[in-house]
């Protein structure tokens, strides 16, 4: 019987932080972007040729990361804890590494993203709002300077 090639689902995946104080709730986000990575460009001009201009790569640039998931209760998250000492107390710590993996039916990872010196952005509570009852869900925005692709 020949090979079946299947394309990875994307809606079953796990958030790890290097975080002292980490909780399992905390590798449960409903959503995740800002897996990418762009190669700056400079246009040089080279005397006396007039037919075209050289682009040249310079510096990559990454994310942001942005996560959401829904809010949670104080105290039952490391990671909410890490971002009330940064926006609350302006205690700045920055993670080394944070991983983001895609997993398989058997919850093992198929791949995964390492993301590297990960500091908080911004943080963001949904609308409360009384006439839907929707899940108040909390945005984090994470700054990152290096992205690492990986197959497991």
């Amino acid at each position: 019987m020949a090979d079946q090639t299947y394309q990875a689902v994307n809606f079953h995946f796990a958030v790890n932080f290097t975080l002292q104080g980490a909780k399992s709730v905390d590798i449960k986000f409903q959503s995740v972007t800002g897996l990418d990575a762009t190669i700056d460009t400079e246009t040089v001009k080279e005397g006396g040729e007039n037919r075209f201009e050289h682009v040249i790569p310079t510096r990559r640039k990454y994310g942001p990361l942005i996560l959401k998931r829904g809010l949670l209760a104080p105290g039952t998250s490391g990671v909410t804890d890490w971002l009330k000492k940064a926006f609350d107390d302006q205690i700045y710590e920055t993670l080394e590494t944070v991983v983001i993996s895609l997993l398989d039916e058997q919850h093992q990872s198929l791949m995964h993203w390492k993301i590297n010196n990960v500091w908080p952005r911004s943080w963001k509570i949904a609308e409360l709002n009384g006439t839907r009852g929707d899940v108040l869900i909390e945005t984090l925005e994470l700054n990152y300077n290096r992205l690492i692709f990986q197959k497991s």
